[in-house]
């Protein structure tokens, strides 16, 4: 029977990675030298080269072809063939070397990348996981970083913001890698909410987009898309939801002076490095998928909840307890500057302010009007537009998610919200003299 006439019949079935069930790893590899693709499978602790693999049931694997319009362009990189890495410490220090060759990073972003490109290559270990973000004007070299730093990580698959949105849902749930994007500030709503979609869901397992297909016969078909894995974006502003911001670690560019001794132009060794590095991280893949786990006790109480979230995976394939600790001090100041923005909010002035009126006063409830005249006296200068009972009571209600009701025919916050008020009070960097009273 002829492969065309078995494809046909559902019996072969092209393959990216696949988890096997009787154990063992299978990966799509590109054979530079003779421009194919194959399977690197790893089975028993020996790896093998294979052109097809035979799976239960009769079904034959084989591997997705290098005529893929994405391979063949180098939209979709992949290794060429496992190799020995050493040790991790060796494997890091090899990240570092090439990163510090050929882009210009601080030094902290520089360590958290290069163990951010080994946590892509084991990023099906774990449930939720950060994005990394560079952010800066056009020539603050942000896309030089993201081709160095995605070069070297699981399955890179490059967009950019002149990409329409469709066939990145289409790649992601093909090649289910890393999603590498350029000028993530899109200019129209409709592609920026679909490329928040991706975001939104894409950090955590079990949330995939759903979207709606018309097949030839113009029937509606809908399809849930998996766009769960690591992604790194390059973009000038930040987004508006500061949920979604919350999931990167983010990069200030140009804010110094290049270094003399970085490239203008990426020389051809930087693909070959590239390709070396990539071998030797897929032989990584394979030796430590599997023992990966996440490790609760890094959980650190100083840290935000959302931020632990997304530092425990990445702590997790760190071995050596002082590079934990180093990484973890690294990161404390994506914190400081969550809580400093938040602190600068409106919502702070108005928790502060709500605060030292429950603090000061025994009634049973604060009108709003109070709250209100007291912002405008501390913060009024500040803003360019009126501030009213509505624009305190909205904060209150839906940005604060305080209950408010009619009194008298006034608004009024009252006192039993005092215990919420307090635990806003930390989210948002606000001091709380009135817990300290209380005890």
């Amino acid at each position: 029977m002829s492969d065309e006439k078995e494809k046909r019949q559902g019996k072969v079935t092209p393959a990216v990675s696949r988890r096997l069930p009787g154990g063992g790893l299978l990966e799509l590899i590109y054979q530079v030298d003779t421009r194919r693709t194959a399977f690197a499978l790893f089975r028993s602790g020996q790896v093998s080269v294979e052109s097809s693999l035979e799976a239960d049931a009769g079904e034959r694997l084989v591997p997705v072809p290098a005529t893929n319009n994405l391979i063949k362009h180098g939209a979709v990189l992949l290794p060429d063939k496992p190799e020995p890495y050493g040790s991790i410490g060796t494997l890091i220090a090899a990240i570092q070397d090439y990163l510090y060759r050929y882009v210009d990073l601080s030094e902290r972003f520089q360590r958290i990348a290069s163990y951010y490109i080994l946590l892509t290559w084991v990023y099906d270990a774990f449930n939720e996981l950060p994005y990394l973000r560079l952010r800066g004007d056009f020539g603050s070299g942000k896309t030089r970083a993201l081709i160095v730093i995605g070069s070297l990580c699981y399955k890179t698959f490059f967009a950019s913001g002149a990409s329409t949105v469709s066939p990145i849902f289409h790649t992601l749930d093909t090649f289910r890698g890393t999603l590498i994007f350029d000028e993530a500030d899109f200019r129209f709503s409709d592609e920026r909410s679909e490329l928040v979609k991706i975001f939104n869901n894409g950090n955590a397992k079990g949330f995939p987009v759903l979207r709606t297909a018309v097949t030839v016969k113009r029937e509606f078909d809908p399809r849930a898309f998996n766009v769960f894995g690591p992604k790194i974006v390059a973009m000038r502003r930040s987004f508006e939801d500061q949920a979604l911001e919350s999931r990167f670690l983010t990069e200030e560019m140009g804010q110094r002076s290049l270094r003399d001794d970085i490239p203008i132009n990426l020389p051809d060794e930087q693909k070959v490095e590239a390709r070396s590095l990539r071998n030797r991280l897929l032989m990584y893949r394979f030796q430590s998928l599997d023992r990966i786990r996440v490790d609760e006790s890094l959980v650190d109480p100083a840290l935000s909840p959302r931020l632990n979230q997304i530092l425990v995976p990445l702590l997790s394939i760190i071995d050596d307890a002082s590079l934990q600790g180093a990484v973890r001090d690294s990161v404390k100041s994506f914190d400081h500057d969550l809580y400093a923005e938040r602190s600068a909010s409106a919502e702070a002035g108005v928790l502060e302010i709500l605060t030292e009126v429950f603090e000061q006063s025994q009634r049973p409830n604060v009108p709003v009007s109070e709250v209100t005249a007291a912002f405008v006296s501390r913060y009024g200068a500040e803003y360019e537009r009126p501030i009213t009972n509505r624009f305190v009571g909205g904060i209150l209600r839906k940005r604060l998610r305080l209950s408010t009701y009619k009194s008298h025919g006034v608004y009024v916050v009252p006192f039993t919200e005092r215990a919420k008020v307090g635990q806003l009070c930390i989210r948002y960097g606000v001091i709380d003299r009135s817990a300290d009273t209380a005890e």
